[in-house]
Parts: structure tokens; sequence; C-alpha cells
């Protein structure tokens, strides 16, 4: 009668009834990885500025942050107005030489009518042949010079130095840059994690180690690749690459459960705990009879595709834990 009476009052309160074990889990301590959650922050494998190869006026911007380009597209042009005023002064000193070297070479023509003559002394005359000389290579060099500095005019246009994104243009058209100035920043060569984590834990890092990842897209797994020996600030950086990370943000932060120890703990399958009144049972085998024991369950972590839970305290190695029959 009390029996009845109690089977009655579990189902009044909408409480699940105890059935007997059908199989049997042996408990036995097993090796378990302790996981602590951190950010991870995407990062481009590569970012590198295109720079203004020539101080002056920025005249055209074709680029805006989010942009894809490829490598040596052409982002905007510098035009330096002094180098067209520089060109006219090199073609008036060519020209300048030039009526020199027309003049000298008129004198060194008479000069050799001398000399067959006998009027002219040779060192008088090697002097003409110096001059006639001297301009010829003046010339050149005015030539060469004016080379130079067309080429500087043409390195006016700002050109993507890889194929990526373009994360950041920090000018703006009209602005004045000078030689060497960043116009924008591109990052390709696909992204990778960066994590900065507590000093505390840098001797637990270790390169190889597995990394669970928990993505917008779900679920993915990585492996530490790197981690930097140096300290700043009470964090130690590492990197992590992950074969199927997509991100249209570079800087985003990402979720990242990082193996920081390994110890001895007891689990069972996940299925054989049962929660009664906010208490949580095991039906464990005692001799030849079953009971239900109260225990105190830890995180729970799926092995070989078991969702598995560890049990605190309640069990000791060697019990059979029974399920439902």
């Amino acid at each position: 009668m009390k029996a009845f009476v109690l089977l009655m009052a579990l189902c009044a309160l909408g409480l699940p009834r105890l059935a007997l074990a059908e199989g049997a889990f042996a408990v036995a301590p097993t090796e378990v990885t302790d996981w602590k959650t951190v950010y991870g922050q995407i990062e481009a494998k590569d970012m590198i500025p295109a720079r203004a190869r020539l101080g002056g006026t920025l005249v055209s911007l074709t680029v805006s942050e989010g942009d894809l380009v490829t490598a040596g597209q052409e982002l905007g042009k510098v035009v330096d107005a002094k180098i067209a005023f520089q060109i006219n002064a090199i073609d008036a000193q060519i020209s300048a030489l030039g009526s020199q070297l027309k003049n000298a070479q008129n004198d060194l023509t008479r000069g050799e009518a001398l000399k067959a003559r006998g009027v002219m002394t040779a060192q008088a005359y090697d002097a003409l042949k110096t001059q006639v000389s001297v301009l010829t290579q003046q010339i050149e060099a005015q030539k060469a010079s004016r080379q130079v500095t067309e080429q500087a005019a043409t390195e006016g246009a700002v050109l993507a130095p890889i194929a990526g994104r373009v994360l950041e243009v920090p000018v703006a058209r009209g602005a004045v840059v000078m030689a060497g100035e960043t116009v924008a920043t591109v990052g390709g060569g696909g992204v990778f994690l960066r994590l900065s984590v507590p000093e505390r834990f840098a001797a637990t890092l270790h390169a190889g180690d597995a990394i669970a990842i928990e993505a917008a897209s779900g679920a993915i797994s990585g492996k530490l690749a790197k981690v930097y020996p140096t300290i700043a600030g009470g964090r130690v950086n590492a990197d992590v690459e992950v074969p199927d990370l997509k991100s249209d943000f570079v800087g985003e932060r990402v979720l990242v459960k990082l193996p920081l120890a390994r110890r001895q703990a007891f689990i069972v399958p996940f299925e054989l705990l049962h929660t009664r009144s906010g208490l949580d049972f095991l039906r464990v085998r005692a001799g030849d009879a079953v009971i239900e024991r109260a225990v105190v369950p830890g995180p729970k972590q799926v092995i070989d595709g078991v969702e598995m839970v560890e049990i605190v305290s309640g069990l000791s190695g060697g019990e059979e834990v029974l399920g439902d029959e």
C-alpha cells in the first residue's frame, strides 16, 4: 500500500519512474583533458601596406575598405606638379648644350683646316676636340637625368602589393602624401587565429595541439601552429591554423578551447545519469543488489561520438553502473 501511494505521488509530480538495468558500464580511471575557453582573433596571414613611391597630391583613389584587389592593381595615383617643371628645365639645358656643341663642332672643323696648313698647333686642336667631347657627354648626362625624372613620374601609381582585401584606407583623395606613406593596407594569403593567453598557461601550450573552435558557422577544429617566445603585458601569443576558417572580418573574435592539462577522472555515458528533485543519481551494482547512488556530475564531453559526463564524487574504480531496464 505504501509503495502504491509513493508511485502515485511520483506520477503526480511528473517525475520519471526508475527502471531496472539492462547493461553495465565498468567504471575505470580515464585520462581527460581540461579545457579553457578564451577568445581568439582572426588575422590575415599577410598584411602589407600599399605605399606611395612618390611624394605629391593623391589625385585619384579607386578603392575603399572591403574591396577585393589583385596583385599589381592600381589603387590610386599621386602627381607631383614639380616633375613637369623639372623636365622642362632639363630640356632647356639639353637645348643650350646642343647649341654649344654645334659651335664647338664648327670650331673643330675650322681647326682641322688650320692644322692642315700648319697654322694651328696640335695642342690647340686637341683642346677643340676635348671641348666637343665634354659637351657631348654633358648632353648624354642630361638625357639620362630626364629619363630618371620621367620614371619618377610613372611611379605615381599606387599598386596593390598582393591579392586580397583592402583592410584600411587612411587617406582621402586630394591629400598630400609623402614618399613611403601608406595609402591602403591589403590583407591576403588566407586567415589564421591569433591567441593571447595569460602567461600562467604558457607552459601548457605546445605546437601541434588540437584546438576546438566555436565559429559562427559551427564547431571546427584547428592546430596550434606556433607559440611565440616573448611574453608582453603578462600574456603570451600563439597562432592557430584552421583549414576551414572563413570570415569576412579581420579582427573578428571567436571562442577557442585550449587544452591546458590532462588528468585521471571517472566518466560514464551521460544517458545513464538521472536527475530528480535537483539531485543526480546513477544505478550502481552493489553485490547482488542494485542501488541508486547520488553523485556530483562534472563537465560533459564527447568521446568517440558518445556523450560522456565526468563524475566528480560518488563513484570509485571497479564499480559497475547500470542503465535502465
